[in-house]
């Protein structure tokens, strides 16, 4: 076997810390800090990947339907493109802070990196509330951000895609503003579009569909049957329902779902397609019949198989994580986990699939949509399946090989994995000047 390599350095954490920093930029900073310690990254180098590349803020003024104009704040934050064009969604939120926008830009670079595509990591967004907003403002709102951030956009540059509260319309008003002021038609400046637009098939489905590959792998591991096996799933958004649905097409028991209003648990198990089916009507799966409701905490803590945290991040911090009794957490949404979190949950021997991994689905699908458009071609729907879950399949396997190698837990080998290939992609281009 050789010689056995040391242990990756843990950060050091108080055993009494009520104050645990959620700031998820600083999160990210100390995921990062983590393998770059144990990389030996030389200190200036380390400087440069601690830091975003190109951070811009700009002011977005929408006229409203009532004739008033008023002015949103947007960002697009570009981390590291050492690997190839920065690529990363568009978030519409009213809580929208610009240290997230720069955590999520972060986490994108480490996830193209740990999935071995030639992306950087970018990530954007305006401060809003979709719900209080018309189709019409919402398309003026788009177009408006897209001419603003124009200058740093473009298929070699930098390739959004959808996030929280954009889809593919989204994509298709940004698309088209990039391509008339462009002056030609470019269909690859932004993936996640509408099929009739040059989007790829299975987009939709993308970052379920690598959650389930994923999950498969981690349940051999821990020697789990994933027919039968229980499954609480925080967030019924895009990701949480259709995760839900294709792990209860493998005969998994779906016990606990929930969204931004609270949840619902039936230990006999959910359909996923009638929660689904409600929460459209309703706009929350609270109430659906035959179910008792329950909040997200409590969702959390449920003794389970799988837990998947599929809403925003923080969901598990230092306050809840002795709480969690699922054998594995799968990390549907990015940055559910604080790393004192992370901490306890390898001391319970909870396998975590972690968010750089775990939801890469979607991006290792829009990486697809933008070779394709690159090509002119269009790949068949099972083509582009095998090729996701060998792509999954494959990371998933070099992520658990550097965790066997330096005996420690999952985040950290992934971790030093994608550090490790930006690190050696920033060293062979050199310094300019």
């Amino acid at each position: 076997m050789g010689t056995v390599a040391k242990a990756i350095p843990q950060p050091v954490i108080p055993k009494v810390a009520p104050r645990e920093d959620l700031n998820p930029f600083r999160i990210a900073q100390i995921q990062f800090d983590m393998a770059a310690e144990f990389l030996k990254v030389d200190p200036g180098l380390r400087q440069i990947l601690r830091t975003p590349k190109r951070v811009m803020e700009v002011s977005v003024p929408v006229k409203l339907d009532n004739g008033q104009v008023k002015v949103f704040v947007g960002y697009r934050v570009q981390h590291n493109t050492a690997r190839g064009p920065a690529k990363g969604g568009v978030r519409y939120h009213p809580n929208l802070t610009l240290d997230e926008v720069k955590a999520l830009a972060c986490w994108m670079t480490w996830k193209t990196a740990t999935m071995n595509i030639p992306y950087g990591g970018s990530k954007g967004g305006v401060i809003c509330d979709t719900k209080r907003m018309s189709r019409g403002e919402l398309e003026r709102l788009t177009r408006r951000f897209t001419y603003e951030i124009l200058p740093i956009l473009g298929p070699e540059r930098d390739i959004p895609a959808p996030d929280v509260a954009t889809d593919g319309q989204t994509m298709a008003w940004m698309m088209d503003t990039y391509s008339t002021l462009a002056g030609e038609a470019s269909l690859d400046c932004v993936t996640g579009k509408p099929l009739s637009l040059g989007g790829s098939e299975g987009r939709l489905d993308a970052t379920a569909r690598g959650l389930l590959f994923a999950i498969e792998e981690a349940c051999k591991i821990k020697k789990i049957s994933l027919r039968g096996a229980s499954v609480a799933v925080q967030g019924y958004g895009n990701v949480g329902s259709t995760v839900s649905r294709v792990l209860s097409e493998k005969k998994a028991r779906i016990v606990a779902i929930s969204d931004s209003r609270g949840g619902v648990h039936n230990p006999r198990g959910i359909d996923p397609l009638k929660a689904y089916r409600y929460k459209e009507r309703a706009g929350t799966v609270v109430g659906m019949p035959g179910a008792s409701r329950i909040s997200s905490e409590d969702l959390l803590a449920l003794k389970c198989d799988i837990l998947i945290p599929a809403a925003l991040e923080n969901a598990i911090t230092l306050h809840n994580a002795d709480q969690i009794k699922a054998k594995i957490v799968a990390e549907g949404a990015n940055g559910p986990t604080t790393p004192h979190a992370d901490e306890v949950l390898a001391r319970k021997g909870i396998f975590v699939i972690p968010d750089i991994l775990a939801n890469a689905g979607g991006v290792t699908v829009s990486y697809f949509e933008w070779a394709q458009n690159l090509q002119g071609a269009r790949w068949q729907d099972a083509e582009l399946s095998q090729r996701l879950e060998l792509m999954m399949r494959s990371a998933f396997n070099d992520v658990y090989m550097t965790m066997r190698k330096h005996r420690t837990h999952s985040r950290a080998a992934a971790y030093v994995l994608a550090v490790g290939r930006v690190t050696e992609a920033m060293l062979l281009r050199g310094l300019f000047p």
